[in-house]
């Protein structure tokens, strides 16, 4: 019983030491090299995904292969409420530590893996159904990683800086995907087309599992949490956190609220601001996927430092409205945005310049000297050429000589990479308060296990199908904006429930 006193009343000063300290630097660098790497394994698989459309499905049918490609990264979200599960009840029963130190090994490995599957030509339909698994495997991980380094970070925050400090864990999912876009794009520098397409889209891939060991020795030289220590060392932990985090009404409450009024709306504004509007330039603005991504890295880089911003400002002001006018923004903005978006993509709002003249011989009996055809494509594209009789044949038995140039759009980039930014900054209101508002709704004892759940049906289910569900939208009506009712419905239901269900409570 003294062992037991003396063990309790140590973790008390041990946690008003470190909170005292510099040390929870290191706990927040430490907790977010991890985060962010698992991010970027997650993440490769989406910014490649029209060339893994290629190698690991047929491709007598490329919209289809597209289709199940967002479909297998999709899977990766629909398991991860799963790993939330298994590893939010280990998180609370063994310890926030071991088990993030868990679900970083299990990401890398299956992100390494990916990079070594046979393509669909070699293996055939063994190849998809191993990717499917990966990324199963890799949404279980990421379900337990992100709710073991918020909780870690959140109980050693010291009081009235909860936001401050986990708000950097929320800049490491946008880091992931800025690390994911700049590895991919040295490496197409490095080399060809053809040989990118061939094998260099593996190396992304496959260099991952030099960060994972080296995020895994840093993250075995930190200390468990001085919250879970003092639960531990009072005999409070609990011994059922399913049972007490989702058989409790008092408890269920809370995560209902957390995710029907918080996590939904923030997870689909999270994909629609980052990943959709990419998809968005790509399939539908016609817009080379290299010049979107080389585009995405400033404003990236520039709209991250917001997640601090905004998550510092809820620690002065509440997390609550600050979340929810984020999301009301997204939903009120997006279908003015993206019709913005294709405004500056289309060829009518920039003088015609000549891109490439090619020569031909035709049979031509007129008196015609020029005409032009314009091409309409179903994804919004245009393209026009004109052709004109440059050289009049000799006789009659000629064929004129006849030049055509061909003109393509001009794209804004800077000002589509400028609404883009504007998403991002709905993106980092809704986002980067949430890690605080959600350690701070459940008690410790089951902390980890009753944050993980809504967190990742929200961010796994609601927002991870977003790419899926809005581009099927457009393929079903071949309306490139329908895709956006998707998202604008759920941010907007959010918003409403939140403002009703949710109570301020900051610590």
């Amino acid at each position: 019983m003294l062992e037991e006193n003396v063990l309790y009343f140590s973790c008390i000063y041990l946690n008003k030491t470190i909170l005292s300290t510099t040390s929870i630097r290191k706990v927040i660098t430490a907790s977010s090299v991890g985060t962010m790497i698992e991010w970027y394994d997650f993440y490769i698989f989406g910014s490649l995904a029209p060339i893994i459309a290629t190698q690991f499905f047929p491709k007598e049918n490329p919209t289809a292969a597209f289709l199940a490609t967002l479909a297998a990264f999709g899977v990766g979200f629909v398991v991860r409420p799963f790993g939330a599960i298994v590893f939010g009840r280990l998180g609370d029963i063994v310890g926030r530590k071991y088990t993030f130190l868990l679900t970083l090994l299990i990401m890398g490995g299956a992100t390494f893996a990916i990079g070594l599957i046979p393509s669909y030509e070699s293996i055939g339909i063994l190849a998809p159904i191993l990717v499917f698994v990966l990324r199963a495997l890799q949404g279980l991980a990421l379900g337990g990683e992100y709710g073991g380094a918020a909780i870690y970070v959140a109980e050693h925050a010291p009081e009235g800086k909860k936001g401050y400090f986990t708000s950097f864990i929320q800049t490491t999912a946008t880091f992931g995907l800025f690390i994911s876009l700049a590895v991919i794009l040295a490496c197409k520098s490095l080399m060809s087309a053809d040989d990118f397409s061939a094998w260099g889209w593996r190396i992304p891939f496959l260099v991952s599992i030099i960060l994972v060991i080296i995020s895994y020795y840093i993250r075995t030289k930190m200390e468990e949490s001085p919250v879970f220590m003092e639960l531990k060392a009072a005999g409070k932990t609990s011994k059922n956190p399913l049972k007490e985090s989702f058989g409790k009404w008092k408890n269920l409450k809370l995560v209902l609220i957390a995710l029907f009024g918080a996590t939904a709306g923030q997870g689909v504004v999270w994909y629609t601001g980052q990943f959709y509007a990419m998809n968005f330039c790509i399939q539908n603005l016609n817009i080379d996927a290299a010049q979107i991504q080389w585009m995405l890295i400033p404003v990236l880089l520039i709209g991250t430092p917001l997640f601090i911003v905004f998550a510092r400002l809820s620690d002065r002001y509440g997390r609550k409205w600050i979340m929810l006018t984020g999301m009301a923004l997204a939903a009120c903005l997006y279908m003015p945005i993206y019709h913005g978006m294709a405004a500056q993509a289309d060829w009518k709002s920039w003088e015609e310049t000549s891109v490439e003249i090619k020569e031909s011989k035709i049979d031509l009996n007129t008196k015609l000297s020029w005409w032009s055809n314009t091409y309409h494509y179903s994804n919004g594209a245009t393209r026009i050429e004109k052709s004109e009789i440059s050289q009049k044949p000799e006789d009659e038995h000629h064929s004129p000589k006849v030049t055509t140039t061909i003109y393509l759009p001009q794209k804004n980039i800077f000002m589509i990479g400028l609404l883009i930014f504007i998403q991002l900054v709905f993106v980092c209101m809704a986002y980067g308060p949430i890690a605080a508002f959600l350690v701070e709704l459940f008690p410790p004892e089951i902390r980890y296990t009753s944050l993980s759940l809504p967190y990742h049906i929200g961010n796994g289910v609601f927002g991870g199908l977003t790419p899926l569900i809005a581009a099927s939208l457009v393929v079903s009506t071949g309306n490139m904006f329908a895709g956006l009712w998707y998202p604008i419905i759920v941010a907007g239901v959010t918003v409403v429930l939140g403002a009703f269900l949710i109570k301020e409570k900051r610590s």
